[in-house]
Formats: C-alpha cells, sequence, structure tokens
C-alpha cells in the first residue's frame, strides 16, 4: 500500500552534519526517552549504554554520532536547540560523566565506555543503534532503530507490522510512483505542486502548511546567509578551509545589506553573465554544506549532506530568474521537490550507507530539477523527465568521505548536484516529453538495484575510494 510522506518529512530542520548519523541517532535517541516515559521507568534508570553498527560505527565519530546521541539523551531538541549550546552541552557531559536523562534523571554516564562503535552490521540496515537501559543495576530495558536516511528513524518489527497489516494512506491522492502522480495530474488537471498541497491539506490546515513552508525556506536562506559570511577552518581535522565567504565577497563586493532579505535584494542586482550565475550557485550550495560540516542548522533536502542542492537552486531562481518571484513561488518549488523525493524514499533509497551518494546528492539533484522546471513553465510531463534527467546522471555516485566527514568530497558534490539540476532542467523545458526514452520510475528501479549491487565499502563505510586514497594524515 501507499505509504504517506509529507513535505515536512522529507524537508526537516535539524542539526549537521549527517541526517542519517547525526539527526536519526538524535531522533532514535528521542523516542527511546518517550519509551522509558511509556513504561515509567525513565526515573528508576541508573545506566544506559548505546551500541553503534555497521555505517553508524565505521562513520559516527566523523559524523557526530556520538555527540548527536548525546544532545538527544539529555532531552534536546535539534529543531530548536541554540547552536551556541551543543558545546556547552557535551563538555558539561564529558567533564562531569554524567548525563540529565530527558532533563529529569542525572546519572554516571562515560561516553567513551557508554557508547560503544561496533563494526558489525545488523541484518536489517546499515545503520542500526541499540539502547539499553539497566534498572536499578539488574533489569534491562533494549530498544533497536535504524536510521535509515533523512532524518527518518525506524523499528524493524513496526515495519513488519506494517506490512502485515496493510495500512492504507489518508490522502486523497496516494503516491508510489511517478507514473500514478502523473495520472492525477491529468485526471484533475493540475500541477505537481497543487496535487502535493491537496495531500498536506488533508494532514493541518492551510495556515500551517504556508508557516512551515516558510519556516524552512526561511531556515535554508539563513544557512546561506550564515554560510557566506563565517570565514575560518571546518572542524574534524581535515583542516578544510571555508571557501563560501571568499567566493561572495569576490561576487558581490562593497554592496551594503543588513539582513537576509535586503542582501537578496543586493545579489539580483549584480552581474549575471555565465561565469557568475556558475559560481553563485556554487557558493549558496558551499555555504549551506559548510555551516552543515560545523554543526550548524540546515533542512535536510532531502539529507544533510545534500542540505545545499534545493536551497542553491530555489536561490538561483529568485535571485537570477524571476526577480519578482516570492512566498508563492517558493513554496510551490518545496512542494514539488518533497515529493519527488518521497518517490525515491519509496521506491529506492535516500540513505548513502544502503545506496552510496547517488541516494543523496543523486535524489537532492533530481527534486531540485523538478522543482525550478515547474517554476520554468513545464508541465507535469517536463517535471518528471527533468527529475530523471538529473538522477540519470549521477546513477552509481559513491559515497567515500575521508575521514567520515560530510566535508571531502560531499561539500563541493552539493555544488554539482545544483548545477545538474539547473541543466536538466533546462534539457526538460526543451523536450517534448513523447519522445522521453527513459520513464522516472525505471530510473528509481536503476538506482535501487544499483544500490543493491554496489560494493558496501563505496556505501559511507570509509572503507573505499577517497577515504582510503587520501589519508587524514595528508591533510
Amino acid at each position: 500500500m501507499e505509504e504517506c510522506i509529507s513535505v515536512f518529512d522529507m524537508l526537516k530542520i535539524g542539526v549537521g552534519p549527517s541526517s542519517s548519523h547525526t539527526l536519526g541517532p538524535w531522533r532514535a535517541a528521542e523516542r527511546f526517552l518517550s519509551e522509558l516515559r511509556d513504561e515509567n521507568l525513565i526515573h528508576k534508570i541508573t545506566k544506559v549504554k548505546i551500541d553503534l553498527y555497521g555505517s553508524l560505527s565505521l562513520t559516527g565519530k566523523g559524523h557526530a554520532t556520538d555527540l548527536a546521541i548525546m544532545l538527544g539523551l539529555s532531552g534536546q531538541d535539534p529543531e530548536y536547540i541554540p547552536i551556541s549550546d551543543i558545546d556547552k552541552i557535551i563538555k558539561s557531559i564529558k567533564d562531569k560523566n554524567e548525563i540529565k536523562l530527558g532533563n529529569e534523571n542525572q546519572i554516571p554516564f562515560h561516553f567513551l565506555q557508554d557508547i560503544v562503535f561496533n563494526k558489525n552490521f545488523l541484518p536489517f540496515h546499515s545503520n542500526g543503534l541499540t539502547f539499553t537501559a539497566y534498572i536499578n543495576h539488574d533489569n534491562e530495558y533494549i530498544s533497536t532503530f535504524y536510521s535509515i536516511g533523512g532524518g527518518f528513524v525506524v523499528k524493524e518489527e513496526r515495519i513488519n507490522a506494517k506490512k502485515k497489516n496493510a495500512i492504507k494512506c489518508a490522502f486523497p491522492f496516494p503516491i508510489d510512483k511517478a507514473t500514478e502522480l502523473l495520472d492525477y495530474c491529468r485526471k484533475e488537471d493540475k500541477k505537481i505542486s497543487e496535487i502535493v498541497y491537496e495531500n498536506e491539506k488533508s494532514m493541518r490546515t492551510e495556515e500551517k502548511i504556508n508557516h512551515e513552508l516558510m519556516r524552512i525556506w526561511k531556515t535554508m536562506l539563513e544557512s546561506i546567509y550564515i554560510g557566506c559570511h563565517s570565514e575560518g577552518i571546518l572542524p574534524g581535522g581535515l583542516h578544510v578551509r571555508r571557501r563560501a565567504f571568499d567566493m561572495h565577497q569576490n561576487l558581490i563586493g562593497l554592496a551594503n545589506y543588513d539582513s537576509p532579505q535586503t542582501w537578496l535584494e543586493e545579489i539580483r542586482k549584480t552581474e549575471v553573465k555565465f561565469r557568475q550565475i556558475l559560481k553563485w550557485v556554487s557558493c549558496f550550495a558551499l555555504a549551506v554544506n559548510e555551516v552543515n560540516a560545523a554543526l550548524g542548522r540546515v533542512v535536510t533536502a532531502p539529507t544533510n549532506g545534500s542540505a545545499g542542492v534545493i536551497p542553491s537552486v530555489l536561490m538561483y531562481y529568485l535571485v537570477i530568474e524571476n526577480h519578482n518571484a516570492g512566498e508563492k513561488e517558493i513554496k510551490q518549488f518545496l512542494m514539488v521537490a518533497s515529493e519527488i523525493g518521497s518517490i525515491f524514499k519509496k521506491g529506492s533509497t535516500i540513505s548513502a550507507a544502503m545506496g552510496g551518494c547517488q541516494a543523496e546528492i543523486g535524489v537532492s539533484s533530481s527534486m531540485a530539477a523538478a522543482a525550478l522546471c515547474e517554476l520554468m513553465g513545464g508541465t507535469p510531463e517536463q517535471v518528471l523527465m527533468a527529475a530523471e534527467i538529473a538522477m540519470e546522471h549521477h546513477l552509481g555516485l559513491t559515497c567515500d568521505p575521508i575521514g567520515g566527514l560530510v566535508q571531502i568530497p560531499c561539500i563541493e558534490r552539493n555544488t554539482m548536484g545544483a548545477l545538474k539540476a539547473i541543466n536538466a532542467a533546462e534539457l526538460a523545458l526543451e523536450t517534448d516529453p513523447k519522445n522521453a526514452k527513459v520513464p522516472l520510475d525505471k530510473v528509481v528501479d536503476t538506482m535501487w538495484q544499483t544500490a543493491k549491487d554496489m560494493n558496501n565499502k563505496y556505501k559511507e563505510t570509509s572503507e573505499g575510494g577517497l577515504a582510503i586514497a587520501v589519508n587524514m594524515a595528508d591533510c
């Protein structure tokens, strides 16, 4: 049966550097706390141990998985925690060897011993983690979660139960495949964004939808703005120097502005030759993922590692293509992008630990291409073609982060994904869909088959590719 995935499932606000390795484990810790509260156990707990498996273990330290778990167990919310508080909270836990479980129960906690990095994989998914709570030193409460990409967290038994019970989607237009989405557009004579909006209205009010969409965009814009105005070296040990700051300074010159909105207006006044456009789009993408790499707040789109593609392409539309665009176009863009992402999630994966970087940069490029195509006047058929073109040219892209950090080659890949998205949208706009040879659903299927065939060392394990060709010592 169709799975209902909202815009706000695909586009989540959280803390970097990784949706699967940071945000997912953080949310898993929150859910573990909820289970303890439901069982009336949280005040009886005397010790907690966390076991990380598979990719979470192999690249978890570089992705701040251990820090995310500590923040989650201490009751912090990744969507709202002040970024400036993160270091202070972590330092306090490490210095005192204590954690205040759910901000309710102070217990001993030695992070070097109580978070265990196991290199073996659990059978259900590459990103597994098990929480063990000890009750009065005798009894145990154990719960296992899987971070399946994009900040989504599941328990295997619930997934299996869902399949057995065949829960039907409550959306008026339930969608599993691109062909179904296209059929709805034709029958209802609606754009893709309009179909998505109808589905969202079955879950929340129009006021809430509009408010949350703009909150997502404001977070995206803020991450671009912060990234363009921050210089220095990224944390983690690779000594990667931020580049968005210098690139931005060279592009904008001596412009005067005092907020993200007035800054956007100043960018619209700059030169828009081809090279400048390439630089601006690259600058926006770099900015977001430098913020992400520094444990800043970004929007998973559909993941943290690919968080720069969608905002940079949307900024391209706002500052280059259509200076009159506003909230209407922003919301339209985000709704189309999310629907394309949900099709990939249902039919393949958005987890690099399962499918390599094609599952992150490839999917985000596809989402951005589709959204831009609709804003540029593309038909639903052309929009789906744009999504297909973008993914077709990311198939097989590996995930091989150096040092397990979301920095090299991840940050630059966002610029490539953004530029490919713009190219794909333009190609689709210039093509009669009747002449298309490859449907989007076939690319989704092919991506999943490619993911299954891909060697595990190229799936976010830091055991192959650039991750072993370039050592931390070389940097």
